[in-house]
């Protein structure tokens, strides 16, 4: 027990003590058909996209080993994996599931800080159980969602956020991991910059360039050498690589956007047939905003060509948009300027922003940001 009880030594704010604890679901969405489909079961599985359009939303463990992963266009993940099995994403049923967990969650923490739907931060620091042990914890969380929904989580436990993140990687699928304080430092030095959240493939490329594959070589920068070559973000990798991160886990996380997008199985040439696969999105987004009662201001639409060529047009409005038909004829209107097109759409995409809650009491005037 010796392990756990130095797991709970975490340092927060001010000298508190801080127990963080990061639930990411495992392969969420594949798991979700597997689990519904017992023919699916032990078989490589992909989420979304098609044999040759589209891209893959999630990959079960079984794919993963042929190195199918999300985001890969549907096409090349079939080269990977010639018995990959493609499934139609079914997103009531996933949001169901996840508010599910979310109301597992809430029996242990009111702080509670969702990354999407199959991942999220708990800060147990103080719970509603009064378990001391922030492992045990994890552990019984666990084992409540398995019992409950049939699928398993991985857990990583640590005194912040970065760290609990990297823990819950550590062990995947169905796994938990502890990162102490004491060894904390000494873990994230063996760690390629690649896996540190927030360093994507092109950073990880210029880090590389740089000379920095680790998290020891990013330990060994100076602030003013990372400020040089990364701006803004510089400080976030300077602390991370001491195995500081401050950031507190937030209950109230605001969401920023909302919206959905398809891939056609055919290139649109005609406005008309662009228009008519837009109000199909415009539904979707819209049914999303009906039931949770978020309305925004900024309208974008996002279009990818046939060579891949991605393009945004936005329009922001002194109100929130307030019906579905607005929402269309904005879409419509950013639509129709980019006709005739030279090649054709491969993916239309609607989303709002500067969001609010509907009936909220609007400012009379903006203040430039």
């Amino acid at each position: 027990m010796g392990t756990e009880e130095r797991a709970e030594s975490f340092s927060g704010e001010a000298g508190r003590l801080r127990k963080i604890i990061h639930i990411d679901m495992d392969a969420f969405y594949a798991s979700v058909e597997q689990r519904d489909n017992p023919d699916l079961r032990g078989k490589p599985v992909a989420v979304g996209g098609s044999r040759e359009r589209g891209v893959v939303a999630a990959a079960s463990y079984e794919a993963r080993k042929f190195g199918v992963h999300s985001a890969m266009p549907s096409i090349a993940a079939k080269r990977k994996c010639p018995d990959l099995i493609f499934v139609k994403p079914r997103f009531d049923a996933y949001k169901a599931i996840s508010l599910q967990i979310r109301e597992i969650f809430a029996e242990y923490t009111p702080i509670i800080e969702p990354l999407s739907l199959d991942e999220a931060y708990l800060d147990v620091t103080e719970n509603l159980k009064g378990i001391a042990l922030a492992t045990q914890l994890a552990e019984e969380i666990r084992a409540k969602i398995r019992a409950e929904t049939g699928l398993t989580a991985s857990a990583g436990v640590s005194y912040n956020k970065f760290l609990a993140k990297l823990a819950s990687d550590h062990r995947k699928p169905d796994g938990l991991f502890v990162i102490t304080p004491k060894m904390g430092p000494a873990f994230v030095e063996t760690l390629p910059v690649r896996k540190f959240h927030g360093v994507g493939p092109a950073t990880a490329r210029k880090m590389s360039g740089l000379g920095i594959e680790t998290g020891f070589d990013l330990k060994g920068q100076t602030l003013e050498f990372l400020q040089q070559h990364f701006g803004k973000v510089s400080s976030y990798y300077y602390w991370a690589a001491r195995g500081v991160d401050d950031r507190p886990v937030r209950a109230d996380r605001i969401r920023k956007s909302v919206g959905a997008e398809n891939t056609f199985p055919a290139d649109l040439f005609a406005y008309e047939a662009a228009r008519d696969a837009l109000r199909e999105i415009v539904d979707k987004v819209w049914d999303y905003c009906e039931g949770s009662g978020i309305r925004g201001r900024t309208v974008t639409l996002k279009v990818k060509f046939a060579n891949f060529q991605i393009i945004t047009r936005s329009r922001t409005g002194q109100m929130p948009v307030r019906t579905r038909s607005e929402l269309e004829q904005l879409g419509d209107a950013l639509l129709e300027p980019l006709f005739p097109v030279v090649r054709g759409i491969r993916l239309l995409g609607i989303s709002m922003s500067s969001l609010g809650a509907e009936g909220a009491e609007q400012p009379e005037f903006s203040l430039p940001v």
